[in-house]
């Protein structure tokens, strides 16, 4: 569960999901990312060290430059959790113990 924290974490960023997106089309370079969004170095190695470090993007240093690509492993799961979580189920924790729901909502409010 802690790393689907931090990897949507990772994923509440406009920027950062432009920077998937243009990954989306394969392997590139920071360089590369910074020119097709017209941010500076600084920042794209600010929002590159989160998406990094989220496991949503391996960085792989080629010469001077790094290079970057999406983990598909890490989205995979993702994908797979967000469509557990949105469908009908029996194994539902609200199913398995009903006083959890209760609880949960009477805290959301206080």
């Amino acid at each position: 569960m802690d790393r689907r924290v931090e990897v949507l974490k990772a994923l509440s960023d406009k920027n950062r999901l432009l920077i998937l997106d243009m990954l989306s089309c394969g392997e590139m370079c920071g360089c590369d990312i910074m020119n097709g969004l017209h941010l500076t170095q600084p920042t794209i190695s600010h929002h590159m060290k989160i998406l990094v470090k989220s496991g949503v993007v391996i960085g792989r240093k080629r010469g001077k430059w790094m290079n970057y690509s999406i983990d598909r492993d890490i989205i995979v799961d993702l994908k797979k959790y967000l469509d557990h979580i949105t469908m009908d189920k029996e194994d539902c924790i609200c199913e398995r113990k009903p006083s959890v729901c209760k609880h949960i909502r009477k805290n959301m409010f206080q």
